[in-house]
This record gives C-alpha cells, sequence and structure tokens, in this order.
C-alpha cells in the first residue's frame, strides 16, 4: 500500500504501522517511496545568499603588533649605539623596511657588524636614529608637535637624509613633503645644501 502525502498525513504514529502490519510491513519490509526534487541555484543567486551573511571581521592589528614589537626590548636582537644612547631592534624587521638594513644585517656586510656587537652609527642624531626606528615599525612619521618649527624642519631635514642614506623612498617622499611646508629662503637653501 502506498501512502500519498496528498491524500494523508506526511507522519504516521508507530503503533498505527505496527497495528496493521499486515498492510505496512509484508514479509517484515517497510518500504518508503518518496520523490524527491532538486533545484540547483544560479551561481549569481548562491554568491547572493552567501553575501546576506553579516560576518564581523575586526580591523587588522598589524600595526599595533609592529608598535608594541618596538617597544619590546627583550626580544630584539640587534643594538645600535649612537651617540650616548643605545637603541635595541629586531634584524628582521629592519631588513624589510630597507635594504642598507638588509646589507649590513643579512649580506656580506654582516661581518662587519658583528654577530652579537652593538652596532655603532656616529653621524646621526640619537633623535634622528628614534624617529627613523619609528617609521621603520609604523610605517608613519613621528609626532612632532610639540617641537618648535625651527626644531620640526630641523629634524625633518635630517630625516630626509637618514631616508636616503637607508633607501626608504615612502620615508624620503614623507620627508620632502613635509619640507614643502615649510616654504622660506631658509628651507629652501638647505634642503638645496641636503641635496648636494
Amino acid at each position: 500500500m502506498i501512502l500519498s502525502c496528498l491524500y494523508h498525513s506526511m507522519f504516521v504514529r508507530r503503533s498505527q504501522i505496527e497495528g496493521s502490519a499486515y498492510l505496512y510491513i509484508p514479509n517484515d519490509i517497510l518500504l518508503i517511496k518518496c520523490d524527491i526534487t532538486v533545484i540547483k541555484l544560479k551561481e549569481a543567486q548562491m554568491r547572493k545568499i552567501g553575501m546576506s551573511f553579516n560576518i564581523q571581521v575586526p580591523p587588522s592589528d598589524l600595526l599595533h603588533n609592529l608598535r608594541s614589537l618596538m617597544d619590546a626590548r627583550e626580544e630584539s636582537d640587534v643594538s645600535f649605539k649612537v651617540k650616548d644612547e643605545f637603541f635595541t631592534a629586531h634584524k628582521i624587521v629592519l631588513a624589510m623596511r630597507s635594504p642598507v638594513f638588509k646589507a649590513e644585517l643579512y649580506g656580506p656586510m654582516r661581518d662587519k657588524c658583528g654577530q652579537g656587537h652593538i652596532i655603532t652609527i656616529e653621524d646621526m642624531e640619537p633623535a634622528v636614529f628614534k624617529a627613523l626606528l619609528h617609521f621603520v615599525y609604523t610605517d608613519e612619521l613621528p609626532p612632532l608637535d610639540d617641537l618648535h618649527d625651527d626644531d620640526e624642519e630641523e629634524i625633518v631635514r635630517h630625516l630626509l637624509v637618514a631616508a636616503d642614506r637607508f633607501v626608504m623612498e615612502r620615508m624620503k617622499l614623507m620627508c620632502e613633503r613635509k619640507l614643502s611646508e615649510f616654504p622660506d629662503a631658509k628651507t629652501v637653501a638647505a634642503t638645496l645644501a641636503l641635496a648636494d
């Protein structure tokens, strides 16, 4: 006997089947017959359905992690002496940001730098090197708002020289843009002197 869903309930109680076993279970076999219809959605409809989920992805925290790495002295693997100040950093981060650091720390120049030794930088001010490290780890120039305009201009000029020395093109362009905000004869003369 075949039950059609059009005329009978889709659900049957077990007791009803067992009570009329001769009707529903002849020869101790229960046969269930059904039709299954598969509907294929067009790819565009499937994409639209997939887009209806509202999954919140948090913003990237990579820069935050790099900033905190800049302050993590215990995990650093290279030290610099600039005048009387010492700075620590991470070789891989420096190498990633500057081909000059990469050559000094991992290339043929690494023997001159010495493994585990302090690298001395004599021709740079500590404030400039600190600002350089800030840029290496954050991809931003450090905040210079608390400086007098002349001091800010001087630091940016020295950062431009450092960016050129360590082949950091983005930093170089940012310094050039910042220096263009000080358009006076003194700035132009000092910048031209740097160009030589």
